[in-house]
């Protein structure tokens, strides 16, 4: 039986924005070009490029899973039934699954590194699975003190790599929204990031970007994804910036309200932005902030807080 629907509920969906954008399947490439772009003549530039290189192994992983088994159905029916996103990272985490993932890593990762580089590839080698079981759980739980700094990145390389390829195979249309604004709906985790993006049905309209699974998720523009205010919400951007402050490409929302952040590239203003590239490539605003009394609450999984 089909459902009639009247003039205004016509309007309403002809006007709804969508509430999902999912990347693209070369997300990992995507993201890896944009790394190697901004780690020409910068501070960070050595620490940009190893982070392209595992986007890299990401990519290649995502093209040939080491695992041929999607995220089972009847696990994302019972994440469901407990009020949980479908791939609700605090409990998969748990499970095993993932751990072939990082294993892969491991595996196509370059075996002859040195120095730092080698003694982290070396300790994650000779762990065992309990151990990378709980630096995921440890990682993924935002208790950062748990996890040597060094295999923060290869850690969450895998479970970037695991939860972006289970995605792929979730129905969007079945994605609802959580109780927090800053919650993704796929896997509950925290977003990374804000996007504003420019075509299309998306055009001009703010998109979080998930720290684990990549999904982005539609939240109106100008208000605090943590207190949901709109008051007294100002804009902060690089101060070498050359851009003028309105039409800089990432600007920062700090909400006084809260004493906190999140990071927000405007792709009108540089169409080659990426949440996780861009973020890393302005850390220097994040110290900024901090010494300003802002708390930053968005996570990267490439990069072990202070």
């Amino acid at each position: 039986m089909s459902t009639i629907l009247e003039p205004g509920q016509i309007e309403a969906a002809a006007t709804a924005p969508p509430f999902i954008h999912l990347p693209g399947t070369d997300v990992f490439a995507v993201r890896a070009a944009r790394l190697e772009q901004l780690a020409e003549g910068h501070a960070l530039g050595d620490y940009l490029r190893l982070i392209a290189r595992l986007c890299r192994v990401q990519q290649q992983l995502l093209e040939q899973p080491p695992s041929g088994l999607p995220m089972a159905a009847e696990r994302q029916r019972l994440c469901i039934s407990h009020g949980l996103p479908p791939l609700a990272a605090d409990s998969l985490v748990r499970e095993g699954p993932w751990l072939d993932w990082l294993q892969a890593l491991l595996d196509r990762f370059e075996t002859q590194a040195e120095g730092p580089l080698g003694e982290a590839l070396s300790c994650l080698r000779q762990s065992d699975q309990a151990q990378r079981k709980g630096w995921g759980i440890a990682l993924l739980g935002g208790q950062y003190d748990a996890v040597p700094a060094a295999l923060v990145p290869f850690i969450g390389a895998a479970l970037q790599a695991a939860w972006s390829h289970w995605l792929f195979s979730l129905p969007s249309q079945d994605l609802k929204p959580v109780d927090s604004l800053a919650q993704c709906p796929a896997c509950g985790s925290p977003a990374m990031a804000g996007v504003v993006r420019n075509r299309g049905r998306h055009n001009g309209l703010r998109y979080l970007a998930c720290s684990l699974c990549a999904c982005e998720w539609h939240v109106v523009r100008v208000k605090c994804v943590y207190c949901e205010s709109s008051k007294d919400l100002r804009y902060s951007s690089l101060e070498d910036d050359r851009h003028a402050p309105g039409k800089a490409p990432l600007r920062a929302e700090c909400c006084p309200g809260c004493s906190t952040y999140l990071k927000q590239s405007y792709l009108e203003n540089d169409a080659r932005a990426e949440p996780l590239a861009d973020d890393l490539a302005s850390l220097a605003l994040d110290m900024r902030l901090d010494e300003e009394g802002f708390q930053r609450l968005a996570p990267n999984l490439m990069l072990a807080p202070g």
